[in-house]
């Protein structure tokens, strides 16, 4: 009689019994306890055959699980979705930091009444001084450059993060401070790009909405630092400029400097969209429901 009370739970966790098993003829009808043996035998084995196909609660696969903090495919395409949007801040960001020609300084190119002038572009980490051929250049520019044209090119790392020392271009003194304070700040960004990948990763892999919640968090912060980054060194090719106005200069931010404003304004939309997937259903739909 213990098999009569035995109960197996479908996909839903919700509690069913086996299915009942025709007797035959009268025979079950005619003694009790043989019926009573007879029903709970195909209990058991209605029981076990269900517990072997992985309907319990102690099988199944993984999509089994059930509740508002475990993803669903919908829900795991838009996240692949806005993953992407991410990425390709990341690798925008990489890019720019990477790269040296975030501005370009110059004199006129009639400046040493030769028929070479210099021109020289940096970015966060070096300087590259290039010797160009005037004959090369446009007529119509009145600087040496761009600083793409071939030429004899030398480029060495700042002394900010070795000896930290200043370095000084066309006689004009770089402000050591804002610099490395840009530099800095580049670099934390990155570090909380990575961050908001690790957390998007295990939202994938565990299916866990929790997890977008920090990665959204971290690519918000890590868009911000690129800005302030973009923002400081700003600032530090004015102060630069400012410094000694024996040779004239013109200066021309580059492109690696619009690669990291595009990246900011991506990674912050990366993370909004994050942060809207992490919402909970009944948040849109009361919001729906209010428009409505």
């Amino acid at each position: 009689m213990m098999w009569s009370t035995f109960l197996v739970t479908d996909e839903e966790g919700l509690a069913v019994g086996p299915p009942a098993t025709p007797t035959v003829g009268g025979s079950a009808q005619a003694s009790g306890g043989g019926g009573g043996g007879v029903v709970g035998g195909a209990q058991a084995m209605g029981g076990l055959a269900g517990l072997m196909s992985g309907r319990s609660t102690f099988g199944g696969n993984k999509r089994r699980r059930t509740g508002h903090h475990v993803l669903t495919e919908a829900q795991e395409g838009k996240i692949k979705l806005a993953f992407f949007v991410a990425i390709v801040g990341v690798i925008l960001t990489v890019l720019g930091v990477g790269t040296e020609f975030w501005v370009e300084l110059a004199p006129p190119k009639s400046f040493y009444g030769n028929q070479t002038c210099p021109a020289m572009h940096f970015g966060l980490w070096k300087a590259c001084t290039k010797r160009l051929w005037v004959a090369d250049i446009d007529p119509d520019r009145e600087s040496c450059g761009p600083a793409e044209l071939p030429g004899e090119s030398n480029c060495t790392y700042f002394k900010f993060f070795t000896t930290g020392e200043n370095a000084v271009m066309f006689h004009k003194t770089t402000r050591k401070s804002l610099n490395v304070t840009s530099a800095m700040l580049s670099l934390f960004s990155l570090l909380l790009m990575a961050m908001g990948g690790i957390c998007i990763t295990m939202a994938l892999s565990k299916e866990i909405v929790f997890f977008l919640k920090p990665a959204s968090v971290c690519f918000v912060l890590s868009g911000i630092l690129v800005l302030l980054s973009l923002l400081v060194f700003q600032q530090s090719v004015w102060s630069l400029l400012a410094s000694d106005h024996a040779i004239p200069l013109h200066h021309n931010f580059s492109w690696s400097m619009s690669c990291v404003g595009c990246a900011s304004a991506i990674l912050i939309v990366g993370g909004l969209l994050f942060l809207l997937l992490a919402l909970p259903s009944s948040t849109w739909q009361r919001c729906h429901s209010t428009a409505s």
